[in-house]
């Protein structure tokens, strides 16, 4: 146990659906060990989850698109939005002893808070970086979603800009973790001491249970971009080869954006009486439909620097939690694939034929036990308090 440590803990928010579950896992668990734990975030939206920790939530926008646009702005010019939250952590925790700091973030906001809160009182500083603009070089503007409006003209100086300032960063800071082999090979040009944290499932919620269901059902919960991060017309295509041999369902749930890209696709491949298209629902909704499934889809596409690049997708540690084949469309011949092998979870599909007899290897497995169950491999590793354990030893 240790009690007596004390950490700061900065981050970029709680943001819908899932309100940083990494984050929340590891707050958890290191207030369980007897961290004396101070969190900070920018706020976002009302917070919908329990927590035994104070959680500091800075207001950086008033709520308004004229706000939020001169704001940006300012801070493409001068870093205004980092230098804000570094000067208001200062202000309000400079005065406490703390013995190590913790930041994790999507993209570059608050790194600057956390490096410089470390160096001004010399305490070790360890940045979590989830996501990186270089994973998705096909697909940057629809990746962090500023592709509206006037905004979109900005995005390519936004990312060199924002790029140069978190490569500085993590050159100051003593450890940087990160949630995949690429993303820890990406980094380590920039600081030798990166680890590997995946981002993994939470036990608590997602194990296996046995659940029959009278229909043989493909689920998708999550984000739809299309291409070039995913490339699904395998799959469409295929299931429009074997409906008159399987029944089956396809059931979606994403955002709008992804709902009108999944109708085209119902469209294009006649395939409007079997999937049912939808917008997201609540996580306890998400994991019924997870038990009731045959098959876990993930979309994915071939990495390449012209694609995608280290995209460990929460779902499939999900899928590994409740014991659902995996269907990955199509393979990413990389970090993701890698895992689904070593896991035994199910199938990244490189080609139509292992993609069918997958298919009907599970329709009849169903057809036997009515529902389907993948026997995977050291799944317990990949679990949020594993994660979050492996976190503390980097603290340490």
């Amino acid at each position: 146990m240790n009690r007596h440590k004390k950490i700061l803990i900065l981050a970029d928010g709680f943001s819908t659906p899932s309100y940083l579950p990494r984050l929340r896992a590891i707050c958890d668990y290191l207030y369980g060990q007897g961290w004396e734990m101070t969190v900070v975030v920018e706020h976002i939206a009302q917070l919908p989850f329990e927590h035994k920790y104070a959680i500091d939530e800075v207001r950086i926008y008033t709520g308004s698109r004229w706000d939020w646009m001169v704001k940006n702005v300012w801070s493409l010019m001068t870093d205004w939005k980092n230098r804000t939250m570094s000067r208001y952590v200062e202000r309000q925790y400079g005065h406490k002893q703390y013995d190590a700091v913790f930041c994790t973030t999507f993209h570059t906001f608050p790194l600057l808070a956390a490096v410089e809160f470390g160096k001004r009182h010399h305490i070790p500083v360890t940045l979590d970086l989830r996501d990186i603009v270089e994973q998705a070089p096909g697909n940057a503007k629809n990746y962090v979603r500023h592709n509206q409006g006037i905004a979109k003209l900005f995005i390519g100086l936004f990312h060199h800009i924002n790029i140069h300032r978190r490569n500085h960063w993590l050159r100051l800071a003593d450890h940087v973790t990160t949630v995949s082999p690429w993303h820890v090979q990406m980094l380590k040009q920039f600081n030798e001491h990166v680890y590997l944290i995946y981002n993994g499932y939470d036990a608590n919620r997602y194990y296996w249970e046995e659940r029959k269901n009278e229909e043989f059902v493909l689920s998708y919960v999550g984000k739809i971009f299309g291409e070039p991060l995913q490339e699904p017309s395998l799959l469409w295509e295929v299931l429009r080869e074997i409906k008159d041999r399987i029944t089956y369902k396809v059931i979606i749930h994403t955002d709008p954006l992804g709902q009108e890209l999944a109708q085209q696709w119902v469209k294009q491949y006649g395939l409007s009486d079997r999937v049912e298209i939808s917008g997201y629902i609540r996580i306890e909704e998400a994991i019924e439909l997870y038990h009731q499934s045959s098959i876990f889809l993930i979309f994915s596409n071939k990495a390449s620097d012209k694609t995608v690049h280290g995209m460990m997708t929460t779902k499939f540690f999900e899928a590994l939690g409740v014991e659902k084949p995996v269907l990955c469309i199509r393979s990413d011949e990389e970090c993701l694939a890698e895992i689904i092998h070593a896991t035994k979870a199910g199938l990244a599909v490189r080609d139509k034929e292992e993609l069918v007899h997958f298919i009907e290897e599970k329709y009849r497995e169903w057809q036997t036990n009515g529902y389907t169950r993948q026997m995977m491999k050291d799944k317990e590793q990949f679990s949020r308090l594993n994660e979050a354990k492996e976190l503390e030893k980097v603290l340490l």
